[in-house]
């Protein structure tokens, strides 16, 4: 199975992006979309974030562990979505666990 990946939010990071200024949501939604459609929602290897649009990037939360939780910082760093990603054979998900914007 490929893009785009299914993805769920936990309830308080559902909370916390419904509690945004419209703007900053609408930030938040294209850097979503971008997750939900990449090949490789871990984008794996150097440079590999490259094509992301300006104001996005991706890393893992601990370089020792590049298949765990990692993070989509968007609006230039003001903003980050921690996930992970499920790759489960026949229902392969992301699991957004934190929502943030300042």
């Amino acid at each position: 199975m490929g893009p785009p990946w299914q993805a769920d939010w936990t309830t308080e990071a559902e909370l916390n992006r419904n509690a945004l200024p419209d703007d900053a949501r609408a930030l938040l939604h294209a850097a979503r979309a971008e997750l939900v459609t990449a090949p490789d929602p871990y984008f794996r290897g150097i440079d590999a974030d490259r094509d992301l649009p300006a104001g996005m990037s991706v890393e893992p939360v601990q370089s020792t562990r590049p298949a765990g939780q990692h993070v989509l910082y968007f609006d230039h760093g003001r903003g980050w979505l921690r996930y992970s990603f499920v790759s489960r054979v026949t229902d392969p998900q992301i699991v957004i666990d934190e929502c943030f914007w300042q």
